[in-house]
């Protein structure tokens, strides 16, 4: 039996992961689960995966999840500390999809073990991409890509040498807003943006799939996880979401992945690699579906998309504020306090004050990602408190 733990259980990575799971648990024993406020959820699935021990991110939470696993024998936990020490337990495989850079730590403590981390978690890369590489390199771990399009890049990538590649092409659905005229976007809502046209994803990743963030997030993922410089790196809009990367070779060759909309063949692959097995996915028909459509991504209604170009050619540390930046804004958008335009202009803002900062050039350590992390953030609150773009919380936020 393969011992698996799930970080993240109870979001949309972590649920597609427990489907999977739970098709064959005769075939794995589950250490550890760990999830946010949905108690009710992370408690049924823990009684069903019959884990060792669950894990809330809040204290707060803790009484709650004592009271629903209550005489399972299941371990209860919360607290950032306690989901370091879950990933302290022995596993054989990880899967790392926390939302947001709080899914860092935990990555890391995990890769001490030698494990093999399965990493939804882009912001890991993206805030500390040299830390994690070299940290698994070190204690002998194996980083498996489990968002779709570096799974899709890593697979056409099996028996290739890396030298050999051109060009990499992560594709793009467009998110909610791809057909809107450009004059609508700064009036989005956020029932519009959290409305997502392909991906049954969560809020928050359904609204950076609108602005283009989440793109942005996996062209400096692919930069750190596979090594190719900023010129190697395109995007393109793919509204179908069917081919989910490409990777062209020096031959003029490319190499396309399809599949359908559907985590569940990007967790299996890193699930049962190096082997494949059967999964519950759809099978493709091409004549179907008759055409494929590709259109060149619009930089002034995907401003993310430069940024993200800013940051892989700063280096160091930008990746932490970039990142910092965009969950903040991200909060105040959902909060109210922002229009959804507004959010790249604020990133966009904090990347060029805090460009000269020399805590971005100091080395790459837990310790100062989450000091940068901390200076982003607040570096947006200021931002928006002298901004005239800023909107009041409502009453139930204040």
């Amino acid at each position: 039996m393969r011992r698996v733990s799930i970080f993240g259980s109870t979001g949309s990575i972590g649920e597609n992961t427990v489907d999977l799971i739970a098709r064959d648990l005769a075939g794995y024993e589950v250490v550890a689960l760990t999830g946010g406020r949905n108690i009710a959820r992370l408690a049924a699935q823990a009684r069903s995966l019959k884990a060792q021990i669950a894990v809330t991110a809040y204290p707060e939470c803790y009484e709650e999840l004592r009271a629903a696993l209550e005489g399972s024998g299941i371990a209860v936990a919360a607290g950032p500390a306690a989901l370091i020490e879950a990933a302290d337990r022995p596993a054989d495989w990880i899967m790392s999809a926390i939302v947001g850079a709080a899914g860092l730590p935990p990555g890391l403590r995990a890769l001490r073990h030698g494990t093999v981390l399965a990493l939804a978690n882009k912001e890991s890369l993206v805030c500390a991409g040299p830390l994690l590489m070299e940290t698994a390199r070190r204690y002998g771990a194996r980083i498996l890509p489990v968002d779709s399009e570096h799974s899709a890049v890593f697979q056409a990538l099996v028996g290739e040498e890396t030298r050999d590649v051109e060009r990499v092409i992560i594709t793009a659905s467009g998110g909610a807003f791809r057909d809107w005229p450009l004059e609508r976007l700064a009036e989005a809502t956020l029932e519009q943006a959290s409305s997502h046209p392909n991906w049954d994803m969560g809020q928050r990743i359904t609204i950076d799939s609108a602005s283009m963030f989440n793109k942005a997030l996996e062209l400096i993922e692919t930069k750190e996880y596979f090594g190719f410089s900023p010129d190697q790196i395109e995007t393109i809009v793919h509204p179908e979401s069917l081919i989910h990367a490409l990777v062209g070779f020096a031959d003029g060759a490319l190499m396309a992945h399809l599949g359908p909309a559907d985590m569940r063949h990007a967790i299996g692959y890193a699930l049962h690699w190096p082997e494949r097995r059967d999964l519950p996915v759809e099978r493709l028909d091409l004549a179907q579906i008759s055409s494929l459509n590709f259109r060149a991504p619009c930089p002034k209604r995907y401003p993310a998309l430069a940024l993200a170009r800013q940051v892989m050619d700063a280096g160091g540390m930008t990746g932490a504020v970039f990142n910092g930046a965009k969950e903040r804004a991200l909060d105040h958008f959902i909060a109210g306090r922002c229009g959804f335009t507004h959010m790249a202009e604020l990133v966009a803002q904090t990347l060029e004050q805090t460009g000269a900062n020399p805590l971005l050039r100091e080395e790459i350590t837990l310790d100062n990602v989450r000091a940068v992390d901390q200076m982003a953030r607040k570096a947006v609150d200021e931002a928006l408190s002298h901004s005239a773009a800023a909107q009041p919380l409502p009453a139930v936020w204040i």
